[in-house]
């Protein structure tokens, strides 16, 4: 195969993993959940878990774009004029987005691990001026802020203000979730990276190369998958 064909390939094979990861990101935004220690407004999903292997299976740039697609697919959709789908896009790029880069020159577990927790990390940290400037303001317009301080301060007293809810309950919400996609991630990516970059290790394929367990992959593949 030449290199222009295999790069077209390679290309097609991107775009491809992309839009099916885009569309299980959206469908999960829609299988949202409460949890019972924090309040019901604040929902759960695992729609970022199909960025963040797109971040680290395809790159940084397509978990954004996986990101982008499931908020603009959830618009529709939406109860709050469409606030809460940037207020999720911003988050959630802050948590694809260095979880890819350090992954692209750090390749392997190490480097896996070490950018989704910084992107974890980011997420949480970042959800505190999102959600304090821009997500309540608009939620403030269905819901008396008394009311949302009053959900907080049911479960912590001291979260008497919107700043200490969101420091004391929004920040550590978004980062047990993006820790437990963390999680997911590094037990799922093992398993579907072949799929992902379009390789089918096999003991003997003439037409392949081997990659560092000693199995035998095509050649468009890529070895420095999440292990």
């Amino acid at each position: 195969m030449n290199q222009s064909a295999q790069a077209n390939r390679s290309y097609v094979r991107r775009l491809v993993v992309t839009a099916v990861l885009s569309a299980l990101s959206a469908a999960l935004m829609y299988l949202e959940f409460s949890v019972p220690v924090v309040p019901s407004f604040l929902k759960y999903d695992f729609s970022d878990l199909p960025a963040l292997i797109a971040a680290f299976g395809v790159g940084p740039l397509a978990g954004v774009a996986v990101e982008l697609i499931k908020n603009l697919i959830h618009l529709p959709m939406t109860a709050t004029g469409g606030v809460g789908e940037l207020a999720n896009f911003i988050i959630g790029v802050c948590y694809v987005l260095p979880a890819g880069l350090i992954y692209r020159f750090r390749k392997g577990k190490s480097g896996a691990l070490l950018g989704a927790l910084g992107g974890a990390v980011l997420a949480s940290v970042m959800s505190l001026p999102v959600n304090y400037w821009i997500t309540y303001p608009v939620y403030t317009k269905f819901l008396p802020m008394d009311a949302i301080i009053g959900a907080y301060s049911a479960i912590i007293p001291a979260a008497n203000t919107l700043w200490r809810a969101l420091l004391m309950v929004n920040l550590p919400f978004t980062l047990v979730k993006g820790l437990v996609n963390v999680g997911f991630t590094f037990a799922l990516y093992k398993h579907i990276s072949p799929l992902l970059h379009g390789r089918a290790c096999t003991a003997s394929d003439p037409d392949s190369k081997k990659n560092k367990k000693g199995r035998r992959c095509r050649p468009d593949g890529d070895s420095n998958g999440v292990q």
